[in-house]
């Protein structure tokens, strides 16, 4: 991985991007994007994630953030491994969802991240 997309000050402020598996738009559902805020919040709360800015897209996330801890990357890593798999689960007992297609299009890719 490159260095220019790494957290190399610990105590930087950070413009930090992430998005969906082959860009789907899963945040266009209320209950997807309360999932994104509540971990998000937590997050801030229990792990020292300090947001100054947040934007949540149909398909990506932009944040603007640093950690109290020193360690946004394993905050980071721990805030999208467990929305990940919470959105997922949600996907999956949604009894009215219509992204069935996507949703196995995208099976080995949900496969990896519930592993």
């Amino acid at each position: 991985m490159s260095s220019k997309y790494k957290i190399n000050n610990p105590d930087g402020i950070y413009f930090i991007s992430f998005a969906t598996v082959g860009w789907i738009d899963v945040f266009t559902r209320k209950a997807y994007k309360d999932i994104l805020v509540d971990s998000l919040e937590y997050c801030q709360k229990e792990k020292g994630l300090e947001l100054y800015s947040w934007c949540i897209m149909s398909n990506h996330v932009h944040l603007i953030a640093k950690s109290k801890t020193g360690d946004l990357s394993g905050t980071l890593r721990d805030l999208k491994r467990h929305t990940s798999k919470t959105i997922i689960e949600a996907i999956k007992n949604h009894p009215q969802e219509s992204r069935r297609e996507w949703k196995s299009h995208s099976n080995c890719h949900l496969n990896h991240i519930t592993d």
